[in-house]
């Protein structure tokens, strides 16, 4: 069974909001990025559209660093 609170490539929690009760009604972080197919390619077939990346494994800190700043 995989765990939805956690990245399927590395393990660490994926702060996808949708997988946790507490913030399931807010918009996800991934939402406000675009993830390279490339990346969602290289995940094992067997653990792909089971649960979210981490924004490290997504590749997409520097676009959610870039969100943040325009926000503030």
């Amino acid at each position: 069974m995989i765990d939805q609170q956690h990245c399927p490539a590395c393990g660490a929690l994926n702060q996808c909001a949708l997988a946790d009760p507490r913030s399931a009604t807010q918009a996800c972080w991934c939402y406000a990025v675009a993830i390279a197919p490339a990346v969602l390619q290289a995940l094992p077939v067997e653990l792909r559209d089971k649960a979210c990346l981490c924004p490290r494994c997504a590749q997409v800190l520097d676009q959610l660093q870039q969100t943040s700043s325009d926000q503030g």
